[in-house]
């Protein structure tokens, strides 16, 4: 360096040297905070770093494609299905813009797919063809108490003729025979006929038991005048002779109250190869926040869900038969908070872990418990810790699935509670007498947590706010993994965008997990701004793709029937430890009680890996499943796609 250089250098030095001491002086803390943001940023991004607690990355959308994603579901393709609807925007709603987007993540690729109706809010499960099944939706938003101009509410109609129903079409009018005043239905309805009532001793004939129709009705103008205070029954204008004799309605005050979001029957079939929705026959009732699950006999249950006149559906459930694409009710009634946790048992029986996602009054199909969907007989189970604290927390079949092992994480009281549980519930169904108890505790009190199985056997446990809907800026940058061998939690790297309502996450096929949504209320700690709807997906790489090497599979047949084998090549074989068949997810508040691993037999003869399906048709349900082995280091294989007939 010559002496020039060398002043130059030296100078340059000095200058740099002054400014950061001005800066310094002029604002210690944004350069401490500079300083601290840039060390992190080198710290997490250490190989070490990764190699122990893994990496999170935002995958950030072309303007044109970002959407409010509500549901996610990881497609049979490998690619995932991302459905907005009208994305809790009542904008969007009223122009009728319903969005869904199909991703491929290793491509990156974006499509845009028309949506036939809004399926915000609706429910689904993967089917035995790799379709995906969606049911329901939004008919009408919520219209907050002073948002509400037309005094109205629920409407029971009665039809007290037992030899045929009646159809009261839209704008059907009913006058009060007390208050005198006028309200009109907003959509048809039909009322069954009387049941007959006879002795069962005598056969003796006792009475009618009017069937029983429910309708929205509103006032026909504005206006607090147009208020009912208490019950009456309602004469109806248009019919004649016995049809008014036998028909009338009942209603209890019809007023300016909040009224609640409304339910659509309309149900789909999404096809993975088409790319497009496939509209099956509607359900019996319009559902809104409803859970669907797959039942023994490979029909699939659809439950809970507010109705086309926003009320609870009151117990109703039906079932969907793939093969008839036909909806039909079950015999029995059993009534559930929305978007209720139901998982099919090895024994055929369903399991309510308690958890729930929103709507319902709080003493009503509240209580966990095994349901004998045939019988309609509901065992209790005891041990819930927090058990004021269930909605909004989630439920996670343990791996592998043989175990039969559920854990409860987390949760808040009903509706917009500020109560939140930091606990984590475990129950054993293989017991003699299952019953929950308390695993460990999470750091904070947690609602809307998000719980992946990853196919070593660890689940990833991450987000959620302390609050509802993420109030005070309380959304909680923190993730850990669940080890069921040691009833442990270790911790990860933390997230770097805050995930509560309307979030969600999946395991991807190449052993990465995405996140997706959130819907923060407000957007300031001192809950005065709106919030914003976080349309970025996120991607977390476990710690163990951090490591120099990882088995990989080949070959091998794309159907394997329960109980069979399939043969499949991998150069590592001779170090795999674990075989998992792990189910795709579908993904929404909180609640995914399709994903399930399960833990497949195997032998090794020199580069060959044969394994053994389960022959238990309620622990391998029929459909598509991610294939993956672990090396004895835990690190898996990218999957391979297998179906179950």
């Amino acid at each position: 360096m010559n002496d020039r250089a060398g002043r130059r250098r030296a100078r340059r030095l000095a200058i740099g040297t002054a400014v950061v001491l001005a800066l310094a002086g002029m604002n210690g803390p944004w350069l401490y905070r500079f300083g601290t943001a840039k060390y992190h940023q080198y710290q997490i991004n250490k190989p070490e770093y990764k190699a122990e607690n893994g990496k999170w990355e935002i995958v950030d959308f072309p303007e044109e494609y970002r959407q409010n994603t509500i549901h996610a579901a990881l497609l049979r393709t490998g690619k995932v299905l991302l459905v907005a609807g009208s994305g809790n925007n009542q904008d969007n709603f009223d122009a009728k813009r319903f969005d869904t987007r199909i991703w491929d993540p290793v491509k990156g690729t974006i499509k845009k797919v028309p949506t036939p109706k809004d399926l915000f809010c609706t429910g689904h499960t993967q089917l035995a063809n790799g379709n995906l099944l969606i049911a329901g939706g939004t008919k009408r938003y919520e219209k907050l108490k002073g948002d509400v101009t037309k005094a109205g509410g629920l409407m029971i109609v009665h039809n007290e003729n037992p030899d045929q129903p009646i159809t009261l079409p839209a704008g059907t009018k009913f006058t009060g025979k007390e208050n005198g005043r006028t309200f009109v239905s907003r959509d048809p309805v039909v009322v069954e006929r009387a049941t007959k009532v006879f002795d069962k001793q005598t056969g003796q004939f006792l009475r009618n038991d009017p069937g029983l129709g429910r309708i929205y009705v509103e006032a026909q103008k504005s206006g607090a005048k147009y208020e009912t205070g208490t019950q009456d029954n309602y004469r109806i204008q248009g019919l004649t002779g016995t049809d008014a004799r036998n028909t009338y309605g009942i209603a209890q005050k019809l007023a300016l109250d909040k009224k609640d979001f409304q339910g659509i029957r309309d149900a789909f079939e999404f096809d993975p190869v088409a790319e497009k929705y496939i509209k099956v026959d509607p359900m019996k009732e319009a559902r809104w926040y409803p859970t669907l699950t797959t039942l023994s006999d490979g029909k699939v249950l659809s439950v809970s869900g507010l109705d086309d006149i926003g009320q609870l559906v009151p117990g109703k459930n039906e079932v969907f038969d793939p093969k008839t694409k036909k909806w039909t009710y079950l015999p029995t009634v059993r009534q559930f908070p929305t978007y209720p946790a139901l998982f099919l048992l090895q024994n055929g029986k369903v399991f309510y872990s308690g958890s729930n996602a929103g709507y319902g009054p709080d003493n009503v199909g509240r209580v966990p418990g095994i349901w004998d969907v045939d019988t309609n007989k509901f065992t209790k189970i005891p041990g819930l810790s927090d058990a004021n604290r269930m909605e909004t927390s989630g439920t996670v079949l343990l791996p592998p699935a043989q175990d039969e092992k559920f854990m409860v994480i987390g949760g808040g009281g009903v509706g917009e509670s500020a109560l939140s549980s930091n606990r984590t519930r475990i129950v054993d169904m293989k017991a003699d007498s299952p019953k929950f108890v308390d695993g460990p505790t999470l750091e904070k009190g947690t609602r809307y947590p998000q719980a992946s199985i990853l196919p070593d056997d660890s689940v990833l446990v991450s987000g959620g706010s302390e609050d509802y809907r993420g109030r005070g800026d309380s959304n909680i940058l923190q993730a850990r993994l669940y080890h069921p061998d040691t009833n442990t939690f270790t911790s990860v790297a933390d997230p770097l965008v805050g995930r509560n309502y309307h979030s969600g996450s999946l395991l991807l096929p190449d052993g990465r997990v995405m996140f997706f949504g959130s819907d923060s209320l407000y957007g300031d700690k001192a809950n005065t701004k709106p919030g914003v709807f976080e349309q970025r997906i996120e991607i977390y790489t476990p710690p163990y793709l951090y490591r120099d090497s990882r088995p990989s599979l080949s070959g091998g047949p794309q159907t394997i029937a329960r109980g069979a084998s399939g043969t499949f090549t991998s150069p590592q074989a001779s170090v795999i430890k674990k075989v998992r068949l792990i189910r795709p997810s579908a993904s929404t508040h909180v609640t995914d009680v399709d994903q399930r691993s399960i833990e497949l037999k195997f032998t090794v003869s020199g580069d060959k890996v044969k394994v053994t399906v389960p022959g238990n048709k309620n622990l391998v349900q029929s459909g598509w499943y991610m294939l993956f082995v672990d090396d004895d280091q835990g690190t898996p294989s990218k999957a391979q796609w297998v179906r179950v007939p």
